[in-house]
C-alpha cells in the first residue's frame, strides 16, 4: 500500500507513521509512506520518502490512501485576526493542492483520510454528541467546516473520503498533555474554571489504532462497509463520505482529568486557574480550556473498533511520567 501524509513529521502523522509500518512489517505487507513538506532538506526517518508540494503539482505517482492531516496548532496562541488567518490557511492551502492532485492523476486514490476536530460541535456543554448531531457555530465550528467542506470535494473525482474530527490527544510527546507536564510535576497544576466542563480525549495510541482501523475497513473489498444514516455525509454523487468521532468512549470534566493527571505524576493539585483569569490570559481561545465538549465514538463502536485505553487512568498508566 502507497500511502502519502500531509503533516506526516507532525505529534499525529510521525507516530502514525511508526506504528502502520511496524504492523505491515511484522504481517509480511508491502508499505511505502510519503510525507508532504514544504523543506526537501527536513530530518526524516529514512524509510519515510520526502515529496515537496511543487513536485506533487507534476507527480505521476500513485496513492491508495491520502491522509492529510496538516495544519497550524489551533491552541497553540491566542486568536488575533492574523492567527486565525494563519490557521486556515495551515489547513486550507495543504488541502487545495491534494484536491489538484487527485483531479490530475490518472488513478485515484481508493480514500483520503481527512482531519478535522471535535471543535466542529461547538461549544454545548455536556450534551452527547455523536456524528449525527449538530453544531452551535464559532471560530472552531467555522474552521473545521470549511476544511470538512474542501476535502470533501475530493468525492466529486470518485474519491471516497472519511473525516476525522479528533479529541484531545493524550501522549507525553506533545499535545495538551506534553504541555502540561512540567507545571504539574513542579507541583502548580491545576484545575481550569469550576471543573465541570466536559473534556473528550483519546489516547494517541487509540487515535492511531482508529486511523488504521479505518483505512483497512474501507480497503478490505470483503468487509462490509462500515457506514450507517448517522455518520454518512451528503455528497453530489454516489462515492462515499463518512465521518468519524477520534474521542475515547469516557469523556471526563476537568475537574476528574486535574485529579487523575495529578495522581498519576504523584503531585499536588492544588491551584485553580478561574475564568476571568483565563479569558485575560488567553482571549478568544480560552473557549478551548473553559467550554466542554461531550464527543462519543459512535461510529467507530459500531464499525468494532476496541480501544486501547478506554478511561484515561488507562491511557495515563501506560505511558512513562
Amino acid at each position: 500500500m502507497n500511502i502519502l501524509i500531509s503533516g506526516g513529521s507532525g505529534f499525529l502523522g510521525s507516530a502514525f507513521s511508526d506504528e502502520i509500518m511496524a504492523r505491515y512489517r511484522a504481517q509480511d505487507k508491502a508499505l511505502h509512506i510519503t510525507w508532504l513538506t514544504r523543506d526537501s532538506s527536513q530530518v526524516h526517518p529514512s524509510d519515510i520518502e520526502m515529496m515537496t508540494y511543487d513536485e506533487l503539482a507534476s507527480s505521476d505517482k500513485s496513492f491508495e490512501v491520502i491522509l492529510n492531516l496538516a495544519g497550524a496548532g489551533i491552541a497553540d496562541s491566542r486568536w488575533s485576526d492574523a492567527r486565525k488567518e494563519q490557521l486556515m490557511a495551515s489547513r486550507i492551502k495543504p488541502t487545495e493542492s491534494l484536491l489538484a492532485f487527485i483531479k490530475r492523476t490518472s488513478i485515484k486514490p481508493k480514500l483520503m483520510v481527512s482531519g478535522s476536530a471535535i471543535g466542529w460541535y461547538g461549544t454545548q456543554g455536556d450534551k452527547p454528541l455523536t456524528e449525527s448531531s449538530g453544531f452551535e457555530t464559532d471560530f472552531a465550528h467555522l474552521l473545521c467546516d470549511e476544511w470538512e467542506q474542501l476535502a470533501l470535494t475530493a468525492t466529486e473525482y470518485s474519491v471516497p473520503v472519511a473525516i476525522v474530527r479528533t479529541g484531545v490527544v493524550i501522549h507525553p510527546d506533545g499535545g495538551m498533555l506534553g504541555k502540561l507536564l512540567t507545571p504539574f510535576k513542579m507541583g502548580v497544576g491545576g484545575q481550569l474554571g469550576d471543573g465541570q466542563q466536559i473534556m473528550s480525549w483519546v489516547s494517541r495510541e487509540d487515535w492511531i489504532g482508529a486511523a488504521i482501523f479505518i483505512i483497512e475497513q474501507h480497503l478490505d473489498s470483503h468487509a462490509s462497509r462500515q457506514t450507517t444514516h448517522e455518520n454518512t455525509l451528503q455528497t453530489t454523487n454516489d462515492t462515499t463520505a463518512v465521518v468519524y468521532n477520534l474521542t475515547a468512549p469516557n469523556p471526563v470534566n476537568n475537574h476528574t482529568f486535574t485529579k487523575t493527571l495529578g495522581s498519576w505524576l504523584h503531585r499536588p493539585t492544588f491551584f485553580t486557574l478561574p475564568n476571568f483569569l483565563l479569558k485575560l490570559m488567553f482571549g478568544e481561545m480560552s473557549t478551548l480550556l473553559i467550554d466542554g465538549q461531550k464527543v462519543l465514538p459512535q461510529a467507530l463502536q459500531s464499525a468494532g473498533y476496541e480501544f486501547q485505553h478506554p478511561t484515561l487512568k488507562q491511557a495515563l498508566e501506560e505511558q512513562k511520567s
